[in-house]
């Protein structure tokens, strides 16, 4: 199934407690449709002291958002739904509600 969002894009959280936030996705998680966004629902990680943290402590992470609770961001710089077309060549891409070409879907052949 084709994905509105891809990693690396710039994304808007459209519901929820982060509602308006803006980031990047970092990752994908196909199989439980979620995305991790950079600076996005931040949460605290209670750490045991180790080897590699000796301090221990709380450190922040970003917990998953479901990818139905976020629209990419195009030029307009707010959040829009997206549609596929094909194209002449017969490669399917990604079309912003405002015309802006998202790019393709898929790997290139």
């Amino acid at each position: 199934m084709a994905r509105h969002i891809k990693k690396g894009d710039t994304v808007q959280v459209i519901s929820g407690d982060h509602k308006g936030n803006t980031g990047e996705v970092m990752r994908i998680l196909v199989d439980k449709d979620r995305v991790l966004i950079k600076g996005v629902n931040l949460v605290f990680k209670h750490v045991r002291p180790s080897r590699k943290n000796p301090q221990g402590g709380r450190i922040r992470v970003e917990k998953p958002i479901h990818i139905s609770n976020v629209l990419p961001v195009s030029k307009s710089t707010k959040g829009q739904h997206v549609h596929f077309e094909t194209d002449g060549k017969g490669l399917k891409r990604r079309i912003a509600k405002d015309g802006t070409d998202l790019g393709i879907v898929g790997k290139k052949k």
